[in-house]
């Protein structure tokens, strides 16, 4: 990323981080969890809000491993997939992420695709849904501490406090480093900080006796469980007066046409 987008991205961050502050209690609220505690599990958390709000949300491995995750809205349900051919990290950037464009995306839903460059782009919607999960990922109580922790143990080497940080929170590199920024924990960022590889990332995981399975994909696929979970409320609705069987059949017919069609087969 270069210098001049990242410094976009904070200004976008410092003039609207009041309002999306206000976004991620009533989503807090809404999904019955307390605001400012680090989510460890963000999947779980959105299964049942996303229900709530008429979406299912689902992880497979995407053919094209450039694409971060998937909205569809049709047939009366929503679909939320997310792609777990890229790494852990990003995966849940990407869920968090889609969380804004589900409950507060201010323009009309549409179908949509969300690309895998850690979700910053040019344009104020997706702008928008990286600070909200930026800040829902990183709340800045927690974060403020762990980011002195951090230092202290790295003894002023800014990079392994980021990749650290990066480990603990499980989430992209990018999405850390301007997280300090917003927060002003940093006060400038040196090429060493903006032009990491992924390979230095590992080698730095593997020093500091971290994770590193957290850039590595899972390729998990629960798409049998969603279809399943379909299928059984429809049988419900079926017994109740509320749905027929051709219209159940043409839902889990365009569910696995898309299905594959995302997977490449």
């Amino acid at each position: 990323m270069d210098i001049e987008r990242l410094r976009k991205i904070i200004q976008y961050s410092k003039e609207n981080r009041q309002e999306t502050n206000s976004m991620i209690k009533i989503f807090c609220a809404f999904s019955g969890i307390e605001y400012d505690n680090s989510l460890l599990d963000i999947l779980q958390i959105v299964r049942s809000s996303f229900r709530k709000k008429g979406f299912l949300v689902f992880q497979m491995p995407f053919a094209d491993d450039e694409i971060g995750a998937l909205s569809y809205r049709g047939d009366g349900l929503g679909y939320v997939v997310i792609n777990t051919s890229l790494p852990r990290v990003n995966v849940n950037f990407a869920i968090a992420h889609e969380i804004y464009h589900v409950f507060f995306q201010k323009s009309k839903f549409i179908s949509k695709v969300e690309f895998s460059d850690d979700h910053y782009y040019e344009h104020e919607e997706e702008y928008a849904a990286s600070l909200f999960a930026g800040m829902l990922l990183m709340p800045e109580a927690g974060f403020r501490g762990m980011y002195n922790k951090f230092k202290e143990e790295s003894e002023g080497k800014e990079i392994d406090t980021m990749i650290q940080l990066m480990a603990y929170y499980r989430v992209p590199y990018m999405s850390v480093l301007i997280r300090c920024l917003e927060l002003e924990l940093l006060e400038s960022v040196s090429e060493e900080l903006l032009n990491i590889t992924r390979k230095q990332m590992q080698e730095k995981l593997n020093e500091l006796w971290l994770d590193e399975s957290i850039l590595i994909p899972s390729n998990a696929d629960d798409y049998r469980h969603i279809e399943s979970f379909v299928e059984g409320i429809g049988n419900e609705f079926i017994k109740d007066g509320y749905l027929n069987e051709r219209t159940l059949r043409k839902v889990l017919e365009n569910m696995s046409k898309l299905y594959k069609k995302i997977k490449g087969e």
